[in-house]
């Protein structure tokens, strides 16, 4: 297939874009390379993309509406998986426009792009961030969603939502995907267990928001990537006769962690013990998440089970790698 892949220099946009030149797909990835995370780690991703055969890399917002028509304008796609959007949840309260630009703007010209194109499949990244503050565990995709807490989790949900129009309005197949806190090799230098794992090794005392009692369902990045390309080879149908195109599934472990175990994980594999600030709770923040992947594995034949040691071992090994740490 030729693909579009947007955030091509995120951290699961070049994982995904790995999985798919291994296969055979031909893959043109965009990136807008902004600064909210080092720029550096971004261009060192695309490193390990270009040059091989298959792949083209362009320097395109999504938020360019000019840029992204003449994108796919003068490019044929059979499907489009959209990775691209601005991340944090912390962030969206100091830096709201951008979210709005990237996330609602962006996804639009994505949507467009696509109807104008009928293209085969699209399949964008949604977040659990769109659950709330909902209590009721594990988080189902059948669950009222109508509550967020951070404008980031409010621009994933209007995502699904405009992605329902479209594929009512113009039968265009997407499928909503809601990552559940992704980690791995390459991963982005704001979340916990990167400012942990820094933290750490430089003797510094790490931040333990809500005082330690939070639970997250950590997803390992490959088991993420094989969720995106099983979903992306099965387009979406509808739920019921003369009903939209239409899917949304979480990609979560299934098995959320103590959050202090979470950090005796990354002790055990750094071989040093963490100085422990204990702080609040954050606003935007919530206490605990918690996937139910049963749909996803009725639909695709697949659910996350990577063991978390196992996956911050490599994490570990991949920090001392990149940073000669």
């Amino acid at each position: 297939m030729h693909i579009l892949l947007t955030g091509a220099a995120g951290f699961i946009g070049m994982h995904t874009a790995q999985r798919l030149l291994a296969r055979g797909d031909t893959v043109v990835g965009i990136d807008n390379l902004n600064d909210y995370y080092d720029v550096a780690l971004k261009q060192a991703r695309l490193q390990t993309l270009e040059g091989q055969s298959g792949f083209q890399f362009m320097p395109v917002d999504v938020a360019d509406r000019q840029a992204m028509a003449q994108l796919f304008d003068t490019q044929h796609f059979d499907a489009v998986v959209h990775l691209a959007a601005q991340a944090g949840v912390r962030y969206s309260i100091s830096h709201p426009l951008a979210y709005i630009d990237s996330n609602l703007t962006g996804f639009g010209h994505i949507l467009e792009g696509c109807r104008a194109q009928k293209v085969r499949h699209l399949v964008y990244a949604s977040s659990s961030s769109v659950y709330g503050g909902n209590t009721k565990m594990p988080f189902e995709e059948t669950d009222a969603v109508d509550s967020p807490v951070s404008l980031y989790a409010a621009t994933k949900k209007a995502n699904e939502l405009m992605a329902h129009t479209y594929s009512h309005l113009y039968q265009l197949p997407t499928t909503g995907l809601r990552f559940f806190t992704v980690y791995g090799p390459w991963g982005r230098p704001d979340m916990a267990y990167f400012l942990f794992t820094k933290a750490v090794l430089a003797g510094q005392p790490i931040q333990v928001f809500n005082h330690g009692q939070m639970k997250r369902d950590f997803t390992y990045i490959d088991d993420i990537v094989e969720g995106v390309l099983r979903v992306l080879d099965k387009p979406a149908t509808p739920q019921a006769p003369g009903g939209p195109p239409y899917r949304i599934f979480n990609i979560g472990n299934n098995d959320p962690v103590a959050l202090m175990d979470f950090i005796g994980c990354l002790e055990k594999a750094l071989g040093k013990s963490a100085v422990k600030t204990f702080l609040p709770m954050q606003d935007g923040d919530v206490p605990a998440t918690y996937a139910s992947t049963d749909a996803l594995r009725d639909w695709v034949g697949f659910s996350p089970s990577t063991p978390l040691q196992q996956g911050i071992d490599r994490f570990v090994a991949w920090y001392h790698r990149y940073y000669k740490a």
